[in-house]
């Protein structure tokens, strides 16, 4: 293979003046500039692009650990860090995890052999210490609330957020109040949990474990959810749903059993997607393409501090 050295020889030019050619330097001649563009043509060169990111310092390349790319939460993420990346000319190198852990340390070693610049993980599956201990080879971000500014997060307050809206919900009159979540574990799903019993506490409301249902992520999981409040014998009278496509899907399957949204069951989704104004969905407006632009940020190393994103109800007809 051709290398630097072979089109200084054919040029006629140091090696310093092809790579200034190659680099798209100014300070060289025309002359010059014309026998190496000659000689690269003549022998169809093509650099080696790992040693140009060695010698930069950087690839130009974002890792982003996501579990999922087909729900609108993760895929609105993913268009708010995609829209910075365009911006800076940074590629974006995909990890789809499906809560996997060692697809989660894949890009964790990618990022310690220098093959991306830094890693953005919008959900994980992996403890916090396994990431703290790769954080001498790159910038990492994180988009959870951090007990501690160990890693930059963008983040909601989910804790926050949830407590608010079982007020809200309270306020209307609701006490048999239930949730549904994509999955029990993680950090956000455990300040939901923390929130809801913290809720109960205050209120000295019962705890009924059947009203907290999980694997909740598409459309079509809203009639395994009144498929299963069916089979109770007490019923929520109000859900929080932490996505409008499985709030959406709720109500449709609602119309099928005849029950009346918001009398017999009232609900708030999350995110204020289209499907929940097409639809009169009252939400939790969450900015999620905003919060990917901070992430991407944080990533290059604009921001390292944790930044909160806030959040707003949208009150339509479902409460």
């Amino acid at each position: 293979m051709t290398n630097i050295r072979d089109l200084a020889k054919m040029s006629g030019v140091s090696v310093s003046t092809v790579s200034r050619v190659l680099n798209n330097h100014p300070y060289v001649s025309e002359e010059k500039k014309l026998a190496v563009l000659a000689a690269i043509e003549s022998t169809n060169y093509n650099r080696n692009i790992n040693a140009v990111h060695l010698s930069r310092g950087k690839t130009q390349l974002m890792g982003v650990v996501l579990p999922f790319t087909d729900t609108p939460y993760f895929a609105l993420l993913l268009k708010g860090i995609a829209q910075k990346a365009l911006e800076y000319d940074y590629k974006l190198v995909l990890f789809q995890t499906d809560y996997a852990e060692e697809k989660e340390m894949e890009a964790l070693q990618m990022l310690k052999q220098k093959q991306i610049d830094s890693l953005i993980i919008c959900s994980r599956k992996s403890g916090l210490s396994l990431i703290q201990e790769h954080i001498q080879y790159g910038t990492i971000v994180l988009c959870e609330k951090m007990k501690k500014e160990s890693l930059p997060s963008t983040f909601i307050d989910h804790y926050k957020v949830f407590f608010q809206a079982l007020e809200y919900l309270y306020q209307k009159g609701h006490k048999e109040i239930g949730y549904c979540v994509g999955r029990k574990t993680g950090a956000n799903s455990f300040l939901r949990e923390q929130a809801y019993m913290d809720f109960l506490k205050k209120y000295e409301l019962p705890f009924n474990a059947d009203y907290i249902m999980d694997d909740c992520l598409y459309f079509e999981d809203g009639e395994k959810v009144i498929e299963k409040m069916k089979r109770l014998d007490t019923r929520p009278t109000a859900l929080l749903v932490t996505s409008d496509q499985v709030a959406a899907g709720i109500m449709i399957a609602c119309q099928k059993e005849q029950l009346s949204i918001p009398k017999q069951l009232a609900i708030i989704g999350f995110n204020n997607e289209p499907i929940a104004k097409m639809m009169n969905i009252t939400t939790i407006d969450i900015p999620l393409v905003e919060l990917g632009n901070n992430l991407f940020l944080q990533a290059m190393g604009e921001d390292v501090s944790s930044k909160e994103i806030s959040v707003k109800l949208i009150e339509r007809g479902t409460v």
